[in-house]
C-alpha cells in the first residue's frame, strides 16, 4: 500500500494543528464532531454516575434516610436515561464518527451538515433532562421505560411537568440517532475507498453498519411511541390510557421493539472494539474474520425478533412465549462465534497487557457472565421467577457497564494517540482498569443473589435481610465512581503534555493508522486505493510480528 501520509511531492502531511475553538463551533468535520460527542457524553457520564452513587448511598441501609421517595424515583429514572441516551449512544457515535471515514478511506461522512445537527441535538436533550429537576413537579419518576398508566398521570396538573420534558427529550434523542443512522449507513455503503470491498472492511465498521441499520429499522417505533405518549399526557389523547379505551400494552410493544435491539446497538460497537484491539496487542490477525464480520449482521437480524421476552410476566400468549424464548436463545449463536474468535485470537499470542488490552479482556470476561445470565433470562419459567427483581438489574449492568462502557474506555485508550497525537499514561490507565473492574464486579454481582432471594428493584427501602449484599454493592459503586478520577487526570495531562505518539504507535495496519496523528482536514492527501491483490481474511488487520515496539 502506498504511504498515504505523504503528499505527491513526498513531503509529509502536516497533522491538524490544535484549535480549541473549532470544538465549540458548528463544525462539519467528522473528526471534530466525534470529539464533541465523546466529551459531551463523558460529561453526562459523570452526572449519571453521581446520581447512581446517591441511589447506592440510599440503599446502604434498609431504611429511607437520605432522600424522599419521589426524589429517589427521579434519581434512578434520570440515571438510567442519562447513561443510555446521553452516555452510551453518544460515546459510541463519537468513536464511530471519528473512525469510520478513516477506516474506509473516506474524506468525511455522506451528510456532514446532518451529522452536525445530529450532534447538537444531544446537548438539547441533556439540558431538557437536567432542567426537569428544577420544575415544581419534579423530574420524571416513571423509570427510563416510562410505562403507562404511571407515565400518563399528572397529579401536579401542570402542562409542562417532568414526564412531559422526559418524553420530549427522548423523542429528540430518537430524531438525532435516526439522523446518525442515515449518515453511517450511507457512508459505509457508498463512500468506501476503491478496493475496499465488504470483506476488506474492518470488523469495527461491520459492527457500526449492523448497529445503525438496527437504529433505522427499530428506533422509529420508540420515537413514535414517545410522541404518542406525550400526546396522551399533554393533550388528552387516549392511545395508551387504560381507563379511556387505550391499550398500555401496545406502548410496551413499541418500547421494547426498539429497546431490546438497542442493547445490541450499544453492544455491537463494543464487539467491534474488541475485534480491533485484541489482534494488535496479541500480535496476531483476527481469527475467523469473515465469520466475525457476518455474525454482526446475524445478531442485528435476530435481535429484531426478541423484544417480547421482556413481557413474559404479562398476559403473553403461550405460543408467543415459546417463539420469543427460542429467538432470544438463538441470538447467542452468532454472539458465541465472536467470543470463540476472540479467544482464538488471544490464544498463544504475544500478549501486551496495555490499558486498552486490559479493558477489552475485562469487558469480554464480564460479557461472558452477562451472556450466561442472559440465557437464563431467556427461559420463560426463570424469567417469570426473577421478574422485576435485582437479578435483572445486575444482568443489565454487566452488559451496559461491564461490556459496553469498558469497551468504550478500551477504544479511547487505543485510539487516543490517533485523535490527539499524544500518548496516554499506561500506568494511570492500568490503575483505572483495576479500580473499574473490581468496583464494577463488587457493585453488580451482588444484585444477582439479591434478585434470586426476592429483592425487587426500584425501591428505596427494603427488608433488613438484604442488607449485607446491598452494603457490598454500594461500596463497589463508590469504588467504581472513584475509578474515573485517574482517567480524568490521565486524559487532561496527556492531552496537554503527553509524549508524542507518532502516526502509528501500536504498529497496526488499519487505514486509520496510515495517516498522521491527528489526521489532516480531509484525512488523506488523496483517496487511498486498496491493493487489488485480495487480502487473506483478516490480512487487512495483520500486524507486524515484531512485538518489541509496543
Amino acid at each position: 500500500m502506498t504511504n498515504i501520509s505523504t503528499s505527491h511531492a513526498g513531503e509529509p502531511i502536516q497533522p491538524l494543528q490544535p484549535n480549541w475553538k473549532r470544538y465549540f463551533s458548528f463544525s462539519t468535520d467528522h473528526k471534530v464532531i466525534g470529539v464533541q460527542y465523546l466529551v459531551t457524553a463523558f460529561f453526562f457520564f459523570l452526572i449519571g454516575g453521581l446520581l447512581a452513587m446517591i441511589v447506592r448511598a440510599e440503599l446502604l441501609t434498609p431504611q429511607l434516610n437520605l432522600v424522599d421517595r419521589s426524589l429517589y424515583n427521579g434519581l434512578f429514572t434520570m440515571h438510567g436515561t442519562i447513561m443510555i441516551f446521553l452516555w452510551i449512544f453518544p460515546a459510541n457515535a463519537g468513536l464511530a464518527n471519528y473512525l469510520v471515514p478513516l477506516m474506509i478511506g473516506a474524506q468525511d461522512v455522506a451528510f456532514p451538515r446532518l451529522n452536525a445537527i445530529a450532534f447538537w441535538l444531544i446537548p438539547v436533550v441533556g439540558i431538557l433532562l437536567l432542567f426537569s429537576f428544577f420544575l415544581p413537579s419534579g423530574t420524571a419518576q416513571a423509570g427510563w421505560w416510562s410505562y403507562p398508566p404511571v407515565s400518563v398521570q399528572n397529579p401536579s396538573g401542570q402542562f409542562v411537568n417532568g414526564e412531559f420534558v422526559w418524553l420530549l427529550a427522548v423523542a429528540i434523542s430518537g430524531v438525532s440517532s435516526i439522523m446518525g443512522g442515515v449518515n453511517f449507513v450511507t457512508t459505509i455503503l457508498q463512500m468506501r475507498a476503491p478496493g475496499m470491498t465488504f470483506f476488506r472492511m474492518p470488523v469495527y465498521v461491520w459492527t457500526i453498519l449492523s448497529a445503525q441499520m438496527l437504529q433505522l429499522v427499530c428506533l422509529p417505533a420508540l420515537t413514535g411511541g414517545a410522541v404518542m405518549l406525550l400526546f396522551d399526557l399533554a393533550f388528552g389523547t387516549t392511545f395508551f390510557a387504560p381507563f379511556k379505551d387505550g391499550d398500555p400494552v401496545i406502548y410496551q410493544h413499541l418500547f421494547w421493539f426498539y429497546s431490546h435491539p438497542a442493547v445490541y446497538v450499544m453492544a455491537l460497537p463494543a464487539f467491534g472494539v474488541f475485534s480491533e484491539v485484541l489482534p494488535v496487542f496479541s500480535r496476531k490477525p483476527l481469527f475467523g474474520y469473515p465469520f466475525v464480520a457476518v455474525s454482526s449482521l446475524l445478531i442485528g437480524v435476530i435481535s429484531i425478533f426478541v423484544w417480547v421476552h421482556h413481557m413474559f410476566a404479562g398476559a403473553t400468549p403461550g405460543w408467543m412465549r415459546m417463539f420469543f424464548m427460542a429467538s432470544t436463545m438463538l441470538v447467542s449463536v452468532p454472539t458465541g462465534v465472536k467470543v470463540f474468535a476472540w479467544v482464538a485470537t488471544v490464544w498463544r499470542g504475544k500478549l501486551h497487557l496495555k490499558a486498552a488490552m486490559l479493558f477489552s479482556l475485562g469487558a469480554i470476561a464480564m460479557f461472558l457472565f452477562a451472556g450466561i445470565t442472559g440465557i437464563m433470562l431467556a427461559s420463560v419459567p426463570f424469567d417469570i421467577h426473577v421478574n422485576n427483581t435485582y437479578f435483572i438489574v445486575g444482568h443489565f449492568h454487566y452488559v451496559v457497564f461491564g461490556t459496553v462502557t469498558m469497551a468504550i474506555f478500551s477504544g479511547i485508550y487505543y485510539w487516543f494517540p490517533k485523535i490527539t497525537g499524544r500518548m496516554l499514561s499506561d500506568s494511570w490507565g492500568q490503575l483505572h482498569f483495576w479500580l473499574a473492574f473490581i468496583g464494577a464486579n463488587l457493585n453488580f454481582f451482588p444484585m444477582h443473589p439479591l434478585g434470586l432471594q426476592g429483592m425487587v428493584r426500584r425501591i428505596s427501602s427494603y427488608d433488613p435481610q438484604y442488607t449485607g449484599w446491598n452494603v457490598v454493592a454500594s461500596l463497589g459503586a463508590f469504588l467504581l465512581g472513584m475509578s474515573t478520577l485517574p482517567f480524568i487526570v490521565n486524559v487532561i495531562s496527556s492531552w496537554i503534555q503527553g509524549s508524542r505518539a507518532g502516526d502509528n504507535p501500536w504498529k497496526a495496519t488499519g487505514l486509520e493508522w496510515m495517516t498522521t496523528s491527528p489526521p489532516p482536514e480531509e484525512n488523506f492527501i488523496e483517496i487511498p486505493k486498496i491493493p487489488t491483490k485480495p487480502y487473506a481474511y483478516g490480512e487487512a488487520h495483520r500486524v507486524t510480528s515484531d512485538s518489541s515496539s509496543i
